[in-house]
């Protein structure tokens, strides 16, 4: 029997999801920080500068950054751990993890870029000081599976970091689905010539675990100190979580 799982409203076979999950990310890629850009009003660069400072990278750590995308995180991540640190950037997607490694090439940064699913990552147990993912672990099919896969290649006292949009506060819900399903859209359909994808990315975030569900499925992983940190009033939302 074929075992389903959603991909935004739908309900579709689990081997049908990261294919189109992949189609999404292929049409997007080229305007995807012009559109992070529009559709936040810059938000998200915040969203961003605060992840990192959470982060607290220093010389010489080890650093995974996975569904990497356009690289924001690991260009940060990467000056900060300087010559003497690791930091890899990781996509399942093909297309978005070309336009990362080359705008961090053009930025100078060296850094490894590595096509890979976060359910199966192919690192060492115990190898990373820290682990990030930025708006990607809702594209994810078996979101218990990579958590577990991000907490086993941490290092004992590593931090794992998950921003991802969540579940906004309750008074803001009408307008902010107002803006999803017919500004998103609308956008999408006139900078990227492409409405379907930026529904479904409204619809992905609608089916996302809320706040309070990601911490116990971050603790279920075997992750402690797990606590959470709203970001404009619950749009998206911080993770951070230690292995002990």
């Amino acid at each position: 029997m074929t075992n389903t799982t959603h991909f935004g409203y739908q309900t579709v076979a689990e081997e049908e999801k990261a294919r189109k999950v992949a189609e999404v990310f292929h049409s997007v890629a080229a305007k995807y920080d012009v559109m992070n850009d529009v559709m936040s009003a810059g938000l998200h660069r915040i969203w961003k500068a605060f992840t990192i400072a959470q982060a607290g990278i220093r010389p010489g750590f080890k650093v995974l950054d996975i569904a990497g995308g356009t690289g924001d995180l690991a260009k940060a991540f990467a000056k900060q751990a300087g010559p003497s640190g690791e930091v890899w950037l990781t996509d399942i997607n093909e297309s978005m993890l070309r336009v990362g490694r080359d705008r961090l090439l053009n930025k100078g940064l060296a850094t490894p870029a590595l096509l890979c699913d976060a359910e199966k990552l192919p690192f060492p147990n115990n190898y990373f000081d820290r682990v990030s993912v930025a708006f990607g672990l809702r594209n994810m099919t078996h979101k218990d599976a990579a958590l577990a896969e991000m907490q086993r290649v941490l290092k004992p006292g590593g931090k794992l970091l998950v921003l991802e949009f969540s579940k906004v506060w309750e008074p803001l819900k009408k307008p902010y689905d107002v803006y999803s399903f017919s500004v998103l859209p609308w956008l999408g359909k006139r900078i990227a010539n492409d409405a379907e994808s930026y529904r479904y990315l409204a619809e992905s975030i609608r089916m996302h675990p809320d706040q309070e569900t990601l911490k116990t499925m971050m603790q279920a992983a075997g992750l402690s100190r797990v606590e959470y940190f709203n970001l404009t009033a619950g749009v998206a939302a911080l993770h951070t979580g230690i292995k002990l």
